[in-house]
């Protein structure tokens, strides 16, 4: 599956992602995304990257860092320091992607903006 950024500088191929997305609710990942965090995820070894001179990290807290592209500013990635994975924000993969809703997590955190679907699963805060 390719993904890329909104200009392009950041492209990238991924292999055995997980079918699903989390949902994330937390205030980062809100504020990271500008409203919930919506990603699949990847070991660090199934992803390629066709371009990355657009590519920038932040360490966003001790344990976790947030990679983006420094051109257009597009959010795209979340990994957890010394994990063998990634996580990929859902919309930056060319569709059609065949992933589906997963879990919602972190909800306690919501936005008071929205409402989590009482449907869906969800991870206890």
């Amino acid at each position: 599956m390719n993904g890329s950024c909104l200009c392009g500088a950041v492209a990238f191929t991924v292999e055995d992602c997980r079918p699903t997305v989390t949902f994330c609710h937390c205030r980062m990942c809100r504020a990271w995304s500008g409203h919930y965090w919506a990603a699949t995820r990847a070991p660090l070894s199934r992803i390629a990257f066709q371009r990355e001179d657009g590519l920038r990290w932040f360490r966003s807290s001790d344990h976790a860092e947030r990679g983006f592209c420094g051109t257009c500013g597009s959010s795209l990635f979340y990994r957890p320091v010394g994990a063998d994975h990634i996580g990929i924000a859902a919309g930056s993969l060319e569709g059609p992607t065949g992933l589906t809703p997963g879990k919602h997590i972190f909800c306690a955190s919501r936005g008071d903006y929205y409402d989590v679907p009482e449907d869906c699963p969800h991870v206890p805060d």
